[in-house]
């Protein structure tokens, strides 16, 4: 068996919402550990938009999700969460003393008093490229995603893609990699402008390929890529490659979550309002995955969502301890736990 992490609180998701539920969990002294099947905190507003402005925000008329998330990682500092990146919730069972075992893709092994289901819309899912044959190679030679950027040294790697994701690996895997090969269907790039600037100078440099076109066959064996055929302008070009990385963008679904007995609404988790936990005791979703009558999915309700959740995560994992309401601008001891100077 793997090693098995243990915490209070166990959060699946680590968007905003997530985040915001580690500040108000920290509160009452609960440990929380987060898992994200993204590779960095942020969940949507980190993947899809980070710099897209937000304006509903209180306190902020405008605020960049990037921004917003940074921010909340800062408020969560003093509470020490542990983070899982690159990984899926897979299963969850629940053990003889009440208490939950989630198990992750990789084999991980956590056990939590209490889950908190904060995965937004559902799980990220990579959107596989309509190449033919490409399932045959996924897992061993196609990666959408890059866990252990170790396992690429050496090889041949072909990156498909024009956004952020693309070139951030591109540039980062330049490094290690034999050769790097980027792949886009045009010359322009919907990636940050400072990522595109220095893709290009790698390029120019020598360091790097640029090839644009669409991958449109795979070549290899038994799971083993030996090449890609690239369909361009002036025709195909065949590019020697052990692995290729898609990023086609992504899907959400609710993926595993489904498959552990929770009563579901539309693809979507009810709750309670009192607590936000769902049919099954000591399991909480809050943000946009839950589902109750007049139901906003907005950042601020999830917020909001978090903060009630905490109470009642509270009293499962103290039952016997009193909780007093407290206002972190005048509550001494809320202070100390968030470092505020005397």
């Amino acid at each position: 068996m793997s090693d098995i992490t243990k915490t209070d609180v166990l959060i699946i998701g680590a968007g905003p919402i997530g985040l915001f539920a580690v500040f108000e969990l920290g509160l009452f002294d609960m440990r929380c550990h987060l898992i994200d099947i993204l590779d960095r905190p942020g969940g949507q507003c980190a993947e899809l938009y980070p710099e897209k402005p937000i304006y509903d925000i209180p306190g902020y008329p405008s605020i960049g999700a990037q921004e917003l998330v940074d921010k909340l990682l800062l408020q969560i500092a003093p509470f020490k969460p542990e983070f899982t990146f690159n990984r899926m919730v897979t299963a969850l069972e629940r053990l003889e003393d009440g208490s939950f075992r989630v198990t992750a893709d990789e084999g991980e092994i956590f056990d939590a008093k209490v889950v908190v289901i904060a995965a937004g819309g559902g799980s990220f899912q990579p959107k596989r490229p309509p190449i033919p044959g490409i399932e045959a190679f996924e897992r061993s030679s196609v990666l959408y995603a890059v866990r252990r950027m170790e396992e690429l040294r050496g090889h041949d790697v072909v990156v498909v893609g024009g956004g952020d994701s693309a070139l951030d690996w591109t540039l980062n895997l330049q490094p290690i990699a034999r050769r790097v090969t980027l792949v886009h269907r045009r010359p322009e790039f919907r990636a940050a402008p400072d990522s595109v600037k220095k893709m290009h100078a790698v390029r120019d440099a020598g360091a790097i390929d640029l090839v644009i076109g669409q991958v449109s066959a795979l070549s290899g064996e038994n799971g083993v890529l030996r090449s890609v055929t690239v369909k361009g302008a002036e025709g195909d070009v065949e590019i020697a490659c052990t692995r290729l990385l898609p990023f086609f963008g992504l899907t959400m679904k609710l993926g595993p979550v489904a498959e552990w007995g929770l009563d579901l609404h539309e693809n979507q988790i009810p709750v309670d309002t009192e607590k936000f936990e769902t049919s099954v005791p000591g399991i909480f979703a809050i943000g946009d995955i839950n589902w109750y009558p007049g139901k906003l999915k907005l950042i601020l309700s999830g917020f909001h969502e978090a903060a009630l959740m905490a109470q009642a995560a509270k009293h499962i994992i103290s039952p016997k301890e009193r909780i007093v309401f407290q206002y972190t601008t005048s509550s001494t001891s809320l202070h100390k736990k968030l470092g505020v100077p005397d």
